[in-house]
């Protein structure tokens, strides 16, 4: 990516955490802001600093995490379809945070279902690489990650099928939907050593997706360790895609949108991609979930998820009918 390509893409990223922190409907929140520079203390910088700040940076960790774990599996498998849900990583954090609702664990600590769901991604990862060997192809990690989610998926509704009453079937659906609105500063300080180790691990193997573009004898041949780079992705991708659904619940297509958005200033090269779709996921989450709140009606919050799944799914069609034209 060309420098000033990057520049702007960082400059976007800033405009949009900046939007996520300050748009408001009433607008309370741009004079808060000067007042807080000030250091000057009023409803709206309290608002600002125990809301707000933890909202937008939660908000571009949980879309980085995102961003850079679809690229690297877009890369590793060599497919554009490819997603972080395909290595059933948030199908199993999603699990881990419905058991812990379903059994009212929320009492005890307000971490409890961020550590919960992070717990079920691990429990995920495991299976996953359990189940798909030690040596297994890029085809069996795919179907042993299909195994994961369905497994995952299933669990969780017979958990929503069981519930005890009709508030905490409606807590378990509503955090699945995916928000940032109850974010806070325990949470940043839960989520972002997970999501920053996961993308740094993805970043410091990325090079090995340039060889292996061009097939697995030929990465074998030219000294790539498959097994290793197998590990670091699926463990990559856990730690920051887990992390992100700790705390703000299933949120999908970032992973899937945004390194398509950016392949084409990157020269279609996977190794260069991953940076630019951390940044790209920062800057698309952060204003979805601007979105959700000047798009939501009184009482009747637009839940993060319901949003980026709405944007999503007509660009997975528009890709699945483009994919297929350029098929001989």
């Amino acid at each position: 990516m060309k420098s000033r390509h990057l520049i702007a893409l960082v400059g976007l990223v800033i405009l949009a955490v900046l939007a996520n922190l300050l748009v408001s409907r009433d607008g309370l929140l741009l004079g808060a802001f000067g007042d807080l520079l000030r250091g000057e203390e009023s409803l709206g910088t309290r608002i600002l600093a125990e809301l707000r700040f933890p909202r937008a940076i939660l908000g571009a960790l949980v879309g980085a995490g995102l961003g850079a774990s679809g690229a690297a599996l877009q890369g590793f498998f060599r497919n554009p379809l490819a997603d972080p849900g395909i290595v059933g990583v948030s199908a199993s954090s999603g699990l881990g945070a419905v058991i812990a609702l379903y059994f009212g664990l929320a009492g005890i600590s307000l971490l409890m279902i961020p550590m919960a769901a992070a717990l079920g991604g691990l429990v995920g990862v495991g299976f996953l690489l359990l189940l798909a060997g030690r040596r297994a192809s890029s085809t069996t990690l795919i179907l042993s990650g299909v195994a994961v989610s369905a497994v995952a998926s299933s669990m969780t509704a017979l958990l929503m099928n069981l519930s005890p009453n009709p508030w905490a079937l409606a807590e378990i659906a509503y955090w699945l939907m995916g928000s940032l609105a109850d974010a806070n500063w325990n949470e940043v300080r839960f989520a972002a050593p997970l999501i920053l180790a996961g993308t740094t691990l993805l970043v410091l193997v990325r090079n090995d997706l340039d060889p292996l573009s061009l097939g697995e004898e030929t990465a074998r041949s030219l000294g790539v360790n498959l097994p290793w780079l197998r590990l670091a992705i699926v463990l990559g991708s856990a730690l920051a895609v887990g992390g992100g659904v700790a705390v703000a619940g299933a949120i999908g297509f970032i992973g899937l949108v945004v390194p398509h958005l950016l392949r084409p200033f990157v020269a279609s090269r996977p190794a260069a991609l991953l940076l630019p779709s951390a940044l790209g996921g920062a800057a698309l989450l952060s204003l979805a979930d601007v979105g959700t709140r000047l798009l939501s009606g009184p009482g009747i919050p637009l839940y993060l998820g319901v949003l980026t799944a709405l944007l999503g799914a007509p660009f997975f069609v528009w890709l699945v009918r483009s994919t297929q034209g350029r098929a001989p």
